[in-house]
């Protein structure tokens, strides 16, 4: 198993989600996440500065809870820096450490490295006590990639839906994995990527 933001969220099978995308008009943006097999709503995702500020996306479970906040991180350090980093924070840690469960390093396009690879850390409190690095395999925009560890193993995929559109599509998290992380995750690609959390 491989809690991240909780054990609650690390299934013992394979498990494949629908998401679908909301609109801006209606809701504010971002998606909502149900599982196939069942069809209930697991994790909703609000983007496009709804907790009033712009690079800052939440994610809620099922119930409506919130698990994760999630923020780009700014400033000058970062204008400088070859990644521009996002920063996913316990909902219920970030009032008292501020310390991020994951980091995902988007590379700055101002520089010249491969504009499409993205890395995420995560904090060694939050996995077992040791430091663990991910990265992204494939393209998000295509809905055909992947997030892997360091050696090479699939942790999740993000695939087309069985109709081919930009609003709804599948994510397959394998077992043991933990589906908060994952969509957390997700969420700041489709940030990166202009999706629907993006105004």
């Amino acid at each position: 198993m491989m809690p991240v933001i909780s054990m609650e969220f690390c299934s013992s099978s394979e498990v494949v989600f629908v998401v679908r995308k909301r609109p801006h008009v209606v809701t504010g943006g971002g998606f909502v996440v149900t599982d196939c097999s069942s069809q209930n709503v697991v994790f909703r995702v609000e983007g496009c500065g709804v907790l009033g500020k712009k690079d800052e996306l939440l994610l809620r479970d099922g119930d409506g809870d919130p698990l994760l906040l999630i923020r780009r991180k700014g400033g000058l350090v970062e204008a400088l820096s070859i990644y521009r980093q996002w920063r996913g924070y316990s909902t219920l840690e970030y009032e008292k450490s501020q310390k991020p469960v994951f980091r995902v390093k988007e590379p700055n396009y101002s520089c010249m490295i491969n504009p499409n690879q993205i890395k995420i850390s995560i904090d060694a409190r939050a996995y077992n006590n040791h430091n663990q690095d991910f990265e992204i395999k494939g393209y998000f925009p295509d809905r055909a990639c992947s997030i892997m560890d360091s050696n090479g193993i699939v942790l999740a995929m993000v695939l087309e839906g069985l109709v081919a559109t930009n609003d709804v599509y599948n994510v397959l998290v394998k077992p043991g994995v933990d589906q908060a992380f994952v969509f957390g995750v997700i969420a700041v690609l489709d940030y990166i990527y202009n999706g629907s959390t993006r105004c």
